[in-house]
Order: C-alpha cells, then sequence, then structure tokens
C-alpha cells in the first residue's frame, strides 16, 4: 500500500501520528511538502502542496497511488482533487472549501437552514459595516487563533480591522457576531457512508479580546452533539477526520468553524489514549477506503493543557519531555521550546511553551495532577 502524505511545516499529529501509524500498517509513504528538510530520513518529494496540478505531476512521475491524503489545514481542497484525479477515495473538495474559507462556512449553514450567524466579507479596502455591538475580526482561512480579536464598540472594531490588515495586506477578512456562552468541540470520523462521533472536549479560553485555548477537558456530554451534526452534513464533511468548535450561546448551538482534519496541539494523543483506540491508524484506513470503526465510549477523565507564556521574554527554566503512570493517572508532558529561546508574545497558540496531558479516574485527580505539575515544573522567562 503506497500513502502519499501531503504536508506543509512539521507537526506531532503528522511526525508522531501519521508516520507511525502508516509505518503499524505496513505501508510505504512518500511525504509530498514543499519542506523536506523538515523530514530527514523520510522518503520525500519537494512539491507546491498548493497546486493540485504540481501534486498529480509529481505522483503521476513516481510510484503509483493507493492513498493521497493530508492533515494540513491549508492543503485539503488540493489533496481531495488530487485523489480523485488518480480515482482514489478522498474528501469532497467543495466541502474542505466550504470549511476553510470561514465567508463560504457561514454562508452554507445559512443556505441550508441550520443557522443564521451575522457576518460580514472584508476584501481588501472594503469599508466597515457599521457594528454596534460586540465583533469578532477573523482571517478568512486563518488558523491558530491569530489575529482573532473581540471588538467591543465601533472605534475597537475599526482599530481591530486595520491592525489585521497591517498584518496581513492583501487578505480578506471576515467579521462575525461575537458568539457568548460555553465552548465545546465534536470530534467525528467518517468513511464518506456513515459519520462517527469519537467524542468532545470543553475548551477554556484566555483572556479576551483574544482566543487563545488553554485547555481542554474531555466531555463525556456534548449538549449541542445533533445541531453540529446538522451543520456537517450541510458543509458535505464525510471522510476522514473533522474538528469543529461550537457554543452554546442562549439562540442554541451555533458553529464556530469546521477544521476538516483531527484535532490538534496533542488533543489527538488524548483522543486516541482515552478510547484505546489506534486512532490515526482509523483515520489512514478510511482514506484507503475501510468502513469506519464505532467507536468505544471514553473511559476516565482527562485534559490537555496549554502551558502558555504570559509575556514577552527567554526561557530560563521549562520542565523536559516526560511520560509516566502511577496509581492510575497517567501524565505527558511535551516541550515545544527550550531553554534559551526567546519569546515575543502574540496572543496566538504560537504562544504555547509546552503541551500538558492528563488522564485520571475522575476530574478531580485530574486537576490536582494539573495544578501539582504547574507548581513545581514550571516554565520561566526572564
Amino acid at each position: 500500500m503506497r500513502l502519499y502524505l501531503v504536508t506543509l511545516k512539521s507537526t506531532d499529529s503528522v511526525t508522531s501520528g501519521f508516520l507511525p501509524a502508516a509505518a503499524a500498517l505496513g505501508w510505504d509513504v512518500t511525504i509530498l511538502t514543499d519542506r523536506p528538510e523538515d523530514y530527514p530520513g523520510q522518503d520525500c518529494l519537494r512539491t507546491d502542496v498548493l497546486d493540485v496540478r504540481a501534486l498529480v505531476d509529481t505522483v503521476a512521475r513516481h510510484h503509483p497511488p493507493d492513498v493521497i491524503f493530508s492533515n494540513s489545514d491549508h492543503a485539503q481542497a488540493e489533496t481531495a482533487l488530487a485523489a480523485a484525479y488518480f480515482g482514489l477515495p478522498g474528501k469532497d473538495w467543495r466541502a474542505c472549501l466550504s470549511t476553510k474559507n470561514k465567508a463560504l462556512t457561514r454562508r452554507a449553514l445559512a443556505a441550508a437552514g441550520v443557522e443564521t450567524v451575522r457576518s460580514v466579507r472584508l476584501a481588501p479596502g472594503d469599508p466597515l459595516p457599521p457594528w454596534p455591538g460586540p465583533v469578532v475580526v477573523k482571517p478568512r482561512e486563518g488558523v491558530a487563533s491569530e489575529d482573532v480579536i473581540l471588538a467591543r464598540d465601533p472605534g475597537e472594531f475599526q482599530r481591530a480591522v486595520a491592525a489585521v490588515r497591517d498584518r496581513r495586506p492583501g487578505q480578506t477578512l471576515v467579521a462575525e457576531e461575537y458568539l457568548e456562552g460555553p465552548l465545546y468541540t465534536l470530534e467525528t470520523l467518517g468513511d464518506g457512508r456513515d459519520l462517527r462521533v469519537l467524542g468532545g472536549y470543553r475548551t477554556t479560553l484566555g483572556p479576551l479580546p483574544y482566543f487563545v485555548e488553554e485547555r481542554l477537558d474531555w466531555a463525556p456530554e456534548l449538549p449541542g452533539r445533533e445541531h453540529v451534526l446538522a451543520a456537517l452534513a450541510a458543509l458535505g464533511v464525510g471522510l476522514g477526520a473533522c474538528h469543529t468548535e461550537y457554543v452554546l450561546t442562549d439562540a442554541g448551538p451555533r458553529i464556530i468553524e469546521v477544521n476538516y482534519r483531527v484535532i490538534g496541539d496533542n488533543c489527538d494523543f488524548l483522543l486516541a489514549d482515552l478510547l484505546g483506540v489506534p486512532l490515526f491508524e482509523w483515520i489512514l484506513r478510511v482514506h484507503a477506503g475501510e468502513p469506519a470503526p464505532v467507536p468505544p465510549p471514553g473511559t476516565g477523565h482527562g485534559a490537555a493543557v496549554s502551558l502558555v507564556a504570559d509575556r514577552s521574554g527567554v526561557i530560563v527554566a521549562g520542565p523536559p519531555e516526560q511520560a509516566g503512570e502511577s496509581g492510575g493517572l497517567r501524565l505527558w508532558h511535551h516541550a515545544l521550546r527550550a531553554v534559551g529561546d526567546r519569546v515575543e508574545l502574540t496572543r496566538t497558540n504560537r504562544d504555547y511553551l509546552g503541551l500538558l496531558r492528563v488522564i485520571a479516574a475522575d476530574q478531580a485527580a485530574v486537576d490536582d495532577a494539573v495544578d501539582k505539575f504547574r507548581k513545581e515544573q514550571p516554565w520561566l522567562l526572564s
């Protein structure tokens, strides 16, 4: 079985998730990337992964493909079209576009009668519409909470748009009504016929006006689940993993965004451990045309905690990589930075210093373990 894995920058999901999963399945892997230096020791072909013509041409002059797959936010539509060219299982390229483009997401959900959220597309140079209440400004195709800002009044709205346009010249933005309420995720896996719910998380954000995810707690109950599934059906989400963020507002559930790939920031590894399944193998296998397995219910409680810099500075101390189990408690820490690194605060997910995962029999034990780790092994900046 020959897998072509389409990717841009290196991520834990790829290097510690999908590549080991492909090896466990006995598949041959060729990485298609514009950054082969990020994948030492791997069979890589340098390719413009954001150009479907380049993807098709590169694959066609290499080994015959059995699976063409990507977990990249930015290359889903191109990968889907390349898979279709070779007659392989793949996502609907229209669904990939509609989920990645936040303006198209709002349009599709409104047209299907699933939900209506006030949203305005702001192309470069477009004047700002009148907006008296709280509004969220974000890049139309952004990731990692970059340049997502809450503006509470017209003056803040104008300044937020000007600041983002200054950092992203030529890019289209979206302004949306601020959706207030508890924030959840729904994690799904589909095979093009059945869509399985794997589970979900309750999300804790850092202080507004920014939207940095600081902690995700396993949520045995997922209020609003059926609304989210209706939204995914309207968007055409079917094959593969999907990570959806939504809010329980006073008016009912509302979609924040749909990410047509597996959840990241080590929450994918936490999900696999909570379910006790080879999640990354499952995802690859549905892209090979196999049916999606029925997931077992999650056992225990778990949390993924992002250890976030609160200011700029130089790292003078930080906890090492570690994994351990004691008395039914499992804990992992993945260091994203190193002592001596200079940190420039961005108010995005790029401010993460480390990722902590904890699984225990009850929520109190999870909370205690997180608090103890933070106290005894802090990241320190000078």
